[in-house]
């Protein structure tokens, strides 16, 4: 039985040095961003010049004659709403990077304000959920999602900080809009948390099942005028409730990658970590229920809702992490220090791998990107990635096609651009070509082909990442730059060439 763990009948106050270390280890959650200049997001260059096209606003000529971009106010918009003002004070990528830095450390924030606020104390849950505030969602680039994430930790400890004052509930009313519009699945798992506290809560009172289950889900009341809006946007979603081919395998193949980061049995470890200590906490009666039901309500969702919904994807993907990580944060256990230190050691592993992993690879995107400078302003760029088939590590060179956009006004094949899903979109007079037309999939050691690739037939430029250099190129290319694991080749199609 999950043990409910009453709240403290004296206030302790952090020392200055308890404080200073929770303020270093939130700070050092940012480190991977503050490293690498370029960071390594799977999907932040896409982000990044979808945040351009955005601000611009039809202002240049090259983005105009490409790309339109169309406002829909959803549950999905974080970072888009942040960014504007941010640009306009440090500069569109300077201002990204700042996400990158400062979303986990909010995380990592929102997990010892959790705790504190339940229990007074910072203890083992909190130093062993932070193992996962760099889940597979964060270094894909979901910035949206992350950032709804740490607004629910904050707005969650909140609640349960207001409990019996006559404001809350005309106090959630927009906090909860706020986080629905950072992301729709942040909303929900605020949800989930009240709902599970308001649940708990009413442990050992007599109170009859039935009865326990209505009052706590009528206890979020506050939360739901988003609801209405939530669903009229998965229903004009194309795809927005699709399980995809295979349901069952891909729900496994998430599962096991839960914490996929780059070390397979690293992540693999940390992950049954994660499962396994909660349950001796439980045996001892040290999990506290207002966190782990929870917790165990978002793993089912995980195997209950589809991969897309919404139309975003990996919907299923992403809950997997935040339910590791409020299981963890559900133990209930205040150790001596050395075993506080050895509690924060996957979170310090994960973290340093990540830090190097970023600070290698930004610089050697930092030479790729001086193949900029052999594209002309408003060119058209045929992006072809090799993705190795099996890889554990995370992709890092999916979108990086999209800085041809950012700082040349190209038109690039690996936008997030289908029409009724994304708001930005491209024009008439640009091509059908968008994610995934640039991946190009091959098992280990294998080469692609790249004589037929079909986005460079209406290029000028082709440029290429991959581990390997491909076995050819469209006819009449000319390769122009080259580096380890990139090639820039000028087609047949350019006035250049001619």
């Amino acid at each position: 039985m999950f043990h409910p763990t009453p709240a403290p009948a004296v206030v302790s106050r952090l020392s200055a040095l308890q404080l200073g270390l929770i303020l270093l280890v939130c700070v050092a959650a940012g480190l991977p961003g503050i490293l690498a200049h370029y960071p390594q997001m799977t999907d932040y260059p896409a982000h990044l010049a979808r945040w351009y096209i955005m601000i611009d606003n039809g202002h240049t000529p090259d983005l105009a004659r490409y790309y339109a971009f169309r406002w829909v106010w959803s549950g999905n918009l974080g970072a888009d709403l942040l960014i504007r003002p941010l640009a306009a004070v440090f500069g569109l990528e300077v201002a990204g990077r700042l996400l990158v830095i400062t979303i986990p450390m909010l995380v990592a924030g929102g997990l010892f304000t959790v705790e504190w606020t339940l229990r007074r104390r910072i203890g083992v849950g909190a130093l062993l959920a932070l193992a996962t505030v760099w889940s597979p969602a964060l270094l894909m680039g979901f910035l949206n999602f992350e950032l709804a994430l740490a607004g629910a930790l904050f707005a969650f400890a909140l609640w349960v900080r207001m409990a019996g004052s006559r404001w809350r509930e005309a106090t959630f009313v927009p906090i909860g809009i706020l986080v629905w519009v950072a992301h729709q699945s942040g909303w929900g798992v605020l949800g989930v948390m009240v709902f599970a506290y308001e649940w708990s809560r009413q442990g050992g009172s007599g109170v009859h099942p039935l009865m326990r289950l209505w009052r706590a889900g009528l206890a979020t009341w506050p939360l739901w005028l988003p609801f209405l809006p939530t669903v009229l946007a998965s229903q004009q979603a194309e795809g927005s409730f699709n399980y995809g081919k295979k349901p069952l395998l891909v729900k496994w193949s998430f599962w096991k990658g839960a914490l996929r980061d780059r070390v397979r049995y690293i992540d693999y470890a940390t992950t049954l970590l994660l499962l396994i200590a909660p349950l001796v906490a439980l045996w001892f009666r040290r999990l506290d229920g207002r966190l782990a039901i929870g917790a165990v309500l978002i793993l089912l969702l995980s195997l209950i809702v589809p991969r897309h919904l919404g139309g975003g994807d990996l919907a299923d993907l992403r809950l997997i992490a935040v339910g590791l990580m409020l299981l963890a944060l559900a133990i209930d256990w205040r150790p001596a220090w050395p075993l506080m230190w050895v509690a924060i050691g996957p979170f310090a592993l994960r973290l340093a791998i990540t830090s190097a992993v970023w600070t290698v690879h930004s610089a050697n995107v930092a030479y790729m990107m001086k193949a900029l400078d052999q594209i002309p302003r408003g060119a058209r760029v045929a992006v072809a990635v090799r993705e190795e088939v099996g890889l554990w590590a995370q992709p890092l060179y999916g979108h990086l096609g999209c800085y041809a956009t950012l700082r040349r006004d190209a038109l690039v094949n690996n936008h997030f651009a289908i029409p009724g899903v994304h708001m930005l979109t491209l024009t008439p007079a640009a091509w059908k070509w968008v994610d995934p037309s640039h991946r190009l999939y091959a098992r280990a050691h294998r080469t692609v082909k790249l004589a037929k690739f079909k986005p460079a037939m209406e290029a000028e430029y082709l440029w290429y990442f991959g581990k390997y250099a491909p076995a050819d190129l469209p006819p009449g290319a000319r390769v122009i730059f080259r580096s380890k694991h990139s090639l820039l080749a000028r087609l047949a199609n350019s006035p250049q060439h001619r």
